[in-house]
């Protein structure tokens, strides 16, 4: 074998001596399942980066590095992928985390029902256990998006000892925190795993995530003292943090994107012009002024998008920049496509005031083109599963993003993927991403997905509104958080000064 990629080690077991104490975090949503293989939520990866270890994990430039494997060994013909595996790990509940744990967490993401990891993990056929501390996967054809998956929820290690359907209700892994309790639309509360492999360097007593979807709520617990973190601060109090005393504001900019989801083919709800007329969709996304979006929902912090890659990422498509609003090219296209005026259309949008706001600028904005929107807000766990089943013509929601481009467009436009809740079918974008994934060539990569968003552009399944950027609360007691592009708040080093 060659193409050996022997990862430098994650930060070492280092002692701190700033004082122990229980992080608070405040978040937007409550998190749905706590199981990697059913949890769609960004906020439940979240509360996954201190709950469950994956087998590799990314740095704040967005490197690669172990977890879990310590090293990974990739054959000749990119079919078999070879792990090592950290030595001297265990689960929350004392089992050991070997080879064998490896091999049933990544059959239950590829097998079990309720799993959308499936088509993440989709490459690989069969898994052997070489001994306790090494893992091959057998591959039906190259996987270069693979290890990327494997930082992300589906290289995140559940004790099989625990794995089960409810395995939600009380999770198992091995991370630094292990679970405590949860109360629903309130609060998930975690402990340190004082057996954890790298526990030196965890500095805090434990972690509670508190459910706050008013962000001007959130802000008051901060500026009260209540948390500690504000999670997605909203835009427009970002000054008012950074004039505040004894909190600061922080941010960095994402990976991922918000946009809209439209229903296609999945069930009666899809039976609308909207959902069978791309002709009907360029004519919505024609009535947006997506810059004028930013400024009045996010004080301009925010940028426009048009595709799920960013301008900084080598994946961007420079053919297709933000769309200009043009609403008489928008009434031009209803007209065209036969539709009556004023078309009733629903949108469903998390229950925030944030988003309810930008729903509510949208809704403005497309009323000028012949649209007469409905807007129905939701949960957003419950918004996901109505998305999931079809219960949707427009569903609002995004993508926090991911380090490889695969993960920012393949679960969600090609045929029977498991974040593709509009159920959108073009055979050529199948073939062309599918592809992508066997390439490890980067340049080969960029022309396979430039050739798909010209197609995805037309097709308009989806539309993208803005790129994210990760904006937090933070009060000055916190010491040692380093910031991600991910938007994960990872603890190693962490802790609450007195």
């Amino acid at each position: 074998m060659k193409k050996t990629l022997l990862l430098a080690a994650l930060l070492g077991a280092t002692a701190f001596s700033a004082q122990a104490g229980n992080l608070r975090i405040g978040l937007e949503s409550d998190p749905d399942a706590l199981d990697p293989d059913k949890s769609r939520t960004f906020v439940g990866r979240i509360v996954f980066t201190s709950l469950c270890d994956k087998l590799f994990d990314i740095t704040p430039e967005l490197e690669i590095v172990p977890q879990l494997a310590t090293a990974s060994t990739t054959s000749d013909d990119g079919k078999t992928m070879t792990l090592t595996l950290r030595e001297g790990v265990t689960f929350h509940d004392g089992t050991p985390f070997d080879a064998e744990a490896v091999k049933a967490n990544i059959e239950r993401s590829k097998t079990f029902d309720e799993s959308v990891r499936k088509s993440e993990l989709t490459s690989i056929e069969t898994i052997d256990v070489v001994d306790d501390l090494t893992v091959r996967f057998n591959l039906s054809a190259p996987d270069a998006p693979l290890i990327a998956q494997l930082a992300d929820r589906s290289g995140m290690m559940m004790a099989p000892s625990a794995l089960s359907p409810e395995f939600s209700n009380a999770p198992v892994c091995s991370g630094p925190f292990k679970y405590v309790e949860r109360v629903a639309q309130d609060k998930i509360v975690l402990e340190k795993y004082e057996d954890y492999w790298n526990a030196d360097a965890i500095d805090l007593d434990g972690v509670t995530y508190t459910i706050i979807p008013d962000s001007t709520v959130r802000l008051a617990n901060l500026q009260s003292g209540d948390i500690d973190i504000v999670n997605q601060l909203a835009a427009t109090d970002a000054e008012a943090v950074r004039n505040a005393k004894g909190i600061s504001f922080a941010n960095i900019t994402g990976l991922g994107y918000q946009g809209l989801t439209f229903n296609l083919a999945n069930g009666e709800m899809a039976q609308t012009p909207l959902g069978q007329d791309a002709k009907v969709r360029k004519a919505f996304d024609l009535a947006l002024d997506r810059a004028a979006i930013s400024q009045v929902v996010f004080d301009g912090l925010f940028q426009p998008a048009s595709q799920p890659f960013s301008p900084s990422s080598p994946y961007y498509n420079p053919d297709f920049p933000p769309v200009e609003r043009d609403i008489e090219a928008a009434k031009a296209l209803l007209a065209e496509a036969g539709v009556a005026v004023p078309l009733k259309v629903k949108i469903q949008v998390p229950n925030t005031p944030v988003t309810m706001q930008l729903v509510q600028v949208i809704q403005s904005m497309v009323a000028e083109a012949g649209f007469e929107v409905e807007i129905i807000a939701k949960e957003f766990a419950t918004l996901l599963n109505d998305a999931d089943v079809g219960d949707f013509q427009i569903s609002q929601q995004g993508w926090s993003g991911r380090i490889d481009p695969d993960g920012n467009i393949h679960q969600f436009v090609t045929t029977g993927a498991g974040f593709n809740d509009g159920q959108y079918s073009n055979a050529e974008i199948d073939s062309l991403l599918n592809e992508a994934r066997t390439v490890s060539d980067p340049a080969k990569r960029v022309e396979l997905y430039q050739k798909a968003a010209a197609i995805y552009s037309e097709d308009r399944p989806l539309l993208y509104l803005y790129h994210l950027a990760w904006l937090y609360g933070i009060d000055d007691k916190v010491q040692g958080l380093t910031l991600y592009p991910d938007g994960m708040l990872r603890l190693e080093g962490v802790s609450v000064a007195d």
